[in-house]
């Protein structure tokens, strides 16, 4: 069931059209990563989805709403760069963000109790949050963004700020918040997207160019692949390895090449006598399909 319905949205700035009349469906329940190179519209649009920027033309619908309601209510936000009241507790913030939802304080206390064991802040409840870190600033905005029980949540970049430590406890809470709503959240982190999402939409110039379940986009796209690393730079052998029987195109950078082959058997058995043929100075041969991070760059042009 369709939990959003967006028809033709665009926002622009002057002259400049950042969005241009983009239109999309995210169904209830489901975890949606929107990817995109920088300046493609993916801040500006999560921006009109979450309420706090006005479209220039274009609707937002939730399911079981009115025309005129006011969809914030139904939304949590979490921004790319969240900011704090450090003078504050954890739980102290987590309450006041629940009683500006009209909450009472009673059960604003209780569900930040809840959110805070689930981004596993309890103990740091009673802190100041200007004594938090970076990872434990991100848990925080996590849980803020929950607070309320919204139908919907929106992440900006949640873990691009983050180490690899802190990446992975906010998967695990994103994990854990999709068991209570739909996610849409933008990132540059592909293999998390790949990691964590059921649908996929891709921008680029202000416009969806893809849009689809992650699976079925990777099913489309897929193309079997040779990735060779040699010893020493493979660029002399660029004009052997593209006249390969089964190899459609090859891609070679320093001691690193690509093959996207149309057949695997054919383009390996052809590689594999070229390179004791020519004596090719490999360390390492490894046979995959292309990655969505291999998609996206090909959707892009990059």
């Amino acid at each position: 069931m369709a939990l959003l319905e967006v028809q033709q949205l665009s926002k622009s700035f002057g002259s400049t059209t950042a969005v241009k009349g983009i239109s999309l469906s995210i169904d209830e329940g489901r975890c949606v990563t929107l990817l995109g190179p920088n300046g493609a519209g993916k801040t500006t649009t999560l921006l009109m989805l979450s309420g706090l920027l006005t479209p220039s033309q274009g609707s937002i619908h939730f399911s079981d709403t009115t025309q005129n309601e006011d969809i914030r209510k139904l939304i949590g936000y979490l921004p790319q760069y969240p900011v704090f009241y450090s003078w504050m507790t954890g739980k102290e913030y987590l309450v006041y963000v629940g009683q500006l939802a009209l909450m009472s304080k009673t059960a604003a206390q209780d569900r930040a109790n809840e959110w805070l064991a689930k981004v596993g802040l309890a103990d740091a409840s009673r802190r100041r949050i200007g004594g938090y870190s970076g990872g434990m600033r991100q848990r925080l905005g996590l849980a803020q963004a929950m607070m309320h029980k919204p139908k919907l949540v929106i992440l900006d970049e949640p873990v691009s700020a983050l180490d690899p430590i802190g990446r992975r406890e906010v998967l695990d809470m994103m994990r854990e918040m999709k068991k209570e709503t739909t996610i849409l959240f933008s990132t540059h982190v592909l293999p998390d997207a790949e990691e964590i999402s059921d649908d996929l939409l891709i921008m680029n110039g202000g416009q969806i160019i893809i849009a689809g379940s992650m699976k079925s986009i990777i099913d489309q796209y897929r193309q079997p692949i040779i990735r060779l690393r040699g010893e020493t730079s493979l660029d002399a052998w660029f004009l052997n390895l593209s006249s390969l029987e089964g190899v459609e195109s090859v891609m070679c950078k320093g001691e690193y090449a690509e093959l996207q082959v149309t057949d695997m058997a054919l383009g390996r058995s052809s590689l594999v006598k070229l390179i004791a043929d020519q004596q090719i100075p490999i360390r390492k041969l490894e046979v995959a399909d292309l990655s969505l991070e291999d998609i996206f760059m090909k959707a892009v042009n990059v």
